[in-house]
């Protein structure tokens, strides 16, 4: 065999033998791809996977309100409402997170989305209503007057003495009615309270259950008159046409613990029943 001829077949081996390699190398980085296309697109699945986070409503309350919410010795809000509005949170999984502030400036903050929802007392009134949407009521109060024992403060004179209520409160309202320019409101119901020990006013007006613990604490205080509110209750509040749906869910749940007793059992605990 001629020197050309086996260099044209020596040729023609090493240029099989090219392209088998190459095909071998292209065949692995095929497979080097697919496997790293569906690591990535595992990856992308699991990053688009929604993950279940609970939903917080930031609820602002007036924990000055006892025995609906209070400041307790451990500097924790505490109180009738919330207990029960962290009832009402398990049963429809959601976090209410209880933000303390001034009972005047409940409205204000739901009107500019500082807080999601109210609960402090409330009672639910037609004027209210303008500009908030509640839940339907679960406690009913009177109006509670109170006085020093030993004074002549009654229900035919009080118009001519100093009546005191908590700012925004209706009561502050129904204060101003009965004794115009002498009604002197008061920033909390504890310091209209104060104020009436110290002599600076003659009566305090507040709901009857608040007014009932403060008698249980001042001995030398007395209720001389009870009267109906005029509200709908103590309800949730929320702003206008934002929290309909969850509103809905609170309603069904604030039943279901009724039904079950435990409404009642949380009422008992703070003597409201």
């Amino acid at each position: 065999m001629s020197q050309n001829i086996v260099a044209a077949l020596s040729a023609g081996k090493f240029k099989k033998l090219f392209v088998f390699v190459a095909a071998a190398l292209m065949l692995s980085g095929c497979g080097q791809s697919s496997n790293e296309k569906a690591s990535k697109d595992a990856a992308v699945k699991n990053e688009a996977a929604p993950v279940a986070v609970q939903q917080t409503i930031r609820v602002g309350s007036s924990a000055d309100y006892p025995p609906f919410e209070y400041i307790d010795e451990h500097n924790k809000i505490v109180g009738f409402e919330i207990d029960m509005i962290e009832a009402v949170g398990k049963k429809i999984g959601v976090k209410f997170d209880i933000q303390n502030m001034s009972f005047d400036g409940l409205i204000p903050a739901l009107k500019t989305g500082k807080i999601d929802a109210a609960l402090s007392g409330m009672s639910a009134t037609e004027e209210r209503r303008k500009s908030v949407d509640f839940t339907k009521p679960y406690y009913f109060s009177d109006n509670l007057f109170i006085r020093k024992k030993g004074t002549d403060v009654n229900a035919t004179n009080m118009h001519l003495k100093k009546i005191s209520a908590q700012i925004g409160t209706l009561q502050e309202s129904a204060a101003k009615s009965i004794c115009g320019d002498l009604s002197v409101p008061a920033e909390t119901v504890a310091a209209a309270i104060l104020s009436l020990k110290a002599g600076k006013i003659d009566v305090v007006l507040t709901d009857s259950p608040i007014g009932y613990e403060y008698l249980k604490q001042n001995s030398d205080l007395e209720e001389f008159l009870k009267l109906p509110d005029g509200t709908e209750g103590f309800a949730v509040a929320f702003d206008k046409d934002k929290h309909l749906e969850l509103i809905g869910k609170i309603d069904a749940a604030i039943e279901e613990l009724k039904k079950s007793g435990k409404f009642d059992k949380m009422m008992e605990k703070y003597d409201l029943k």
